[in-house]
């Protein structure tokens, strides 16, 4: 793969890359480990990017592409070859502080780069039966002790603040399993928001699945969020159905008539969908739906599938880069047209962009050059 060093072009072509192949390490790096997020994966700027990319999958573990320290930073270097500078994160210092009834700090929320984190409802009603999204690794973290089941508003508003002042959080991300209530757990995680908000100041993303009542969307802005991302995961209905069973039985429409609802309410750009790209799903179909969603104003964060140990797919790998690079090129042109980027989402995935090369594809285009060809893994090919 050929890079510009510094540029915006070949810092998204080194991401795609990356998320696609992992990377090897031989320097300190933050990461998240297993359950929901970015799992498996190392938290970095590459040139100033923020990026997650695999770095604990055996894929990774045979990446010709590595992590060395250097006398004043970091970089990724293929064959002897550097080709970006990086910047990590040391442990989060909020890590180290514990609420008054002993909770650790880092079991209530995580630091994603500059974004805070948070599963508010770590059970899902689809975990550990035949609706369980084969993607999800959300009761992985509870069942390895590493998160707690239930976060009050109290709590995540008091590490919000912690998070803020010691580590620089910029914003929030809270999202929720999905529960039976017809409002699929939306109040709750809007409230658990609102009070993030109101005490920390930073702008909030709440995540959660279509409400039953789309009159539920009006009571999530009225507590003040900024941001919703209502995800409906993949455009195929064929894969849906194999992948995600309950999504698929709530209807793809009917996330596009929430979006469209969602989209008056909290503005363009601040309503997000995300699409999982290597499941198998028909690339010319799901092109043609983000298309459909940005028209309305939605911002759909395409993203690869990034295998989750202990998921039902842990063994299958992540998309080629080719492919992904592909679906990426086309909707940034959509964003591009509908002026839509991380800047308007304001909060979550989409402002922060780290799972994705969508948003550094973009810039690259924005900046009126072509994204640079990346060569085909061998006996690689698109799903």
């Amino acid at each position: 793969m050929t890079v510009e060093p510094g540029s915006a072009v070949g810092v998204a072509s080194l991401i795609i890359e990356l998320q696609s192949v992992g990377l090897r390490v031989e320097a300190p790096v933050e990461t998240r480990r297993g359950g929901a997020g970015p799992s498996d994966s190392g938290m970095l700027w590459i040139e100033g990017v923020p990026a997650t990319v695999p770095i604990q999958t055996e894929d990774a573990k045979r990446s010709p592409y590595v992590l060395k320290a250097e006398d004043d930073g970091q970089g990724i270097y293929r064959d002897g070859v550097k080709l970006a500078s990086v910047a990590g994160r040391h442990r989060p210092r909020f890590y180290d502080l514990t609420t008054d009834d002993g909770v650790p700090y880092w079991k209530i929320a995580l630091l994603h780069l500059d974004s805070l984190a948070s599963t508010v409802l770590q059970t899902c009603n689809y975990w550990g039966n035949a609706d369980q999204c084969k993607f999800c690794g959300i009761g992985l973290s509870l069942d390895a002790g590493r998160t707690i089941a239930k976060k009050t508003p109290a709590q995540l508003a008091e590490v919000a603040v912690a998070a803020r002042d010691l580590d620089g959080a910029v914003d929030a991300t809270l999202t929720t399993g999905s529960t039976r209530a017809p409002d699929r757990g939306a109040r709750y995680v809007a409230q658990c928001g609102n009070a993030v908000k109101e005490v920390s100041g930073l702008p909030v993303e709440v995540q959660f699945e279509p409400p039953h009542d789309l009159a539920v969307l009006d009571e999530v802005a009225g507590l003040g969020i900024d941001a919703v991302g209502i995800h409906v995961e993949s455009f195929d209905p064929t894969v849906l159905a194999h992948v995600a069973p309950g999504k698929f039985r709530t209807g793809i429409e009917t996330y596009f008539r929430t979006w469209e609802r969602a989209v008056q309410l909290f503005g363009e750009g601040r309503v997000s969908t995300y699409v999982i790209l290597g499941m198998g799903e028909d690339p010319e179909l799901t092109i043609r739906e983000c298309r459909r969603a940005v028209e309305m104003g939605v911002y759909p964060f395409v993203v690869p599938l990034r295998p989750v140990a202990g998921s039902l797919m842990e063994d299958i790998p992540p998309p080629p880069a080719q492919y992904a690079e592909r679906v990426y090129r086309k909707v940034a042109g959509y964003l591009a047209d509908r002026g839509l980027g991380a800047e308007t989402a304001v909060a979550g995935c989409a402002r922060c962009q780290a799972c994705s090369g969508l948003g550094s594809v973009q810039s690259g285009l924005v900046g009126g050059r072509p994204l640079l060809q990346i060569a085909p893994r061998p006996g690689g090919s698109p799903p």
